[in-house]
């Protein structure tokens, strides 16, 4: 066999080769995302599925705040519906009042000292809290999955096999202008 064609024929291979690391990284990479997205659904979830009894508790308690637990309750319901639709950044602006109007039922609840020494309030309130790090923790993980994921497909020479096989970019998951502004103390517990 002439040397030119052993050379091509290697040359070949490790071409070969290196297409198919490229390409089972991008695989990696689209499957670190999903499961990273898995992580924050699951969380996601559970605060689902809380939600209602902590609403429920306050409004034993709180007669007169029912806007307080109507933008709660609102605030649920968009981020599961953008939760279903896979919207990303739907789940991200539902968040954002999700969060507020978590913080505003918290500040209004200082003002019902027997809400504030109930059990079962203290339980939910935690355990909806402990959530709240947990999704921000899966949160900075999804991010930073999504961010390797979308570098890569960008470089040269990986764009040639992800346009080539259809791996496409993902959305951070990110959370309004209101999440990242300093709490007004005194409209809270006005």
């Amino acid at each position: 066999m002439p040397v030119q064609t052993i050379v091509l024929t290697v040359l070949l291979g490790v071409l070969l080769a290196y297409g198919v690391l490229l390409y089972n990284g991008l695989v990696s990479l689209k499957h670190n995302v999903r499961r990273a997205w898995a992580n924050i659904d699951v969380l996601l979830k559970q605060r689902h599925d809380e939600l209602p009894k902590l609403v429920e508790v306050c409004r034993q308690y709180m007669r007169h705040e029912q806007d307080t637990l109507a933008r709660v309750t609102e605030a649920r319901a968009s981020v599961f519906a953008a939760n279903q639709r896979n919207d990303v950044a739907g789940v991200g602006a539902g968040e954002s009042a999700l969060r507020a109007g978590l913080g505003q039922l918290y500040a209004v609840a200082e003002n019902y000292p027997e809400l504030k020494a109930d059990d079962q309030f203290r339980h939910l309130r935690d355990r909806v809290t402990t959530l709240e790090n947990s999704i921000a923790d899966r949160r900075e993980y999804y991010n930073e999955a999504v961010t390797l994921n979308n570098i890569r497909i960008e470089t040269f020479p990986d764009v040639l096999v992800a346009r080539w096989f259809g791996f496409g970019p993902h959305t951070l998951l990110e959370f309004g202008a209101e999440e990242k502004r300093d709490v007004d103390l005194g409209a809270l517990f006005s």
